[in-house]
């Protein structure tokens, strides 16, 4: 997988580096997700919990200019009430292996 090898891992496969982890309330994510990601970059952030999406469904999505780039994992509720996400930088993206579905509360 070109694009997705970092020379930061140690010869066990494991990551030696730090990572930057962050957590946002958004109250909706619609329209303001490129801003967020613009946000995100300058704070050189590599993972964001996103909370309160209120988008329906769930899939991914690359938000972003080449370099700056973010894949959003979201998963919401069946109704425009709830919803997480979560953004991962581009070195990242690639290298996600699993998103598990918790509980779901609906307000």
């Amino acid at each position: 997988m070109q694009g997705c090898v970092n020379d930061d891992l140690r010869a066990d496969g494991l990551w030696k580096g730090t990572w930057n982890v962050g957590t946002w309330n958004v109250d909706s994510l619609t329209g303001i997700a490129g801003e967020l990601v613009k946000a995100l970059s300058g704070r050189k952030v590599d993972v964001a919990c996103i909370q309160e999406t209120r988008w329906k469904g769930s899939g991914c999505k690359l938000y972003g200019a080449k370099g700056k780039r973010y894949k959003l994992f979201r998963m919401g509720g069946e109704e425009r009430l709830v919803g997480v996400g979560t953004f991962a930088a581009e070195i990242w993206g690639c290298t996600v292996l699993l998103l598990s579905k918790g509980t779901v509360k609906e307000y």
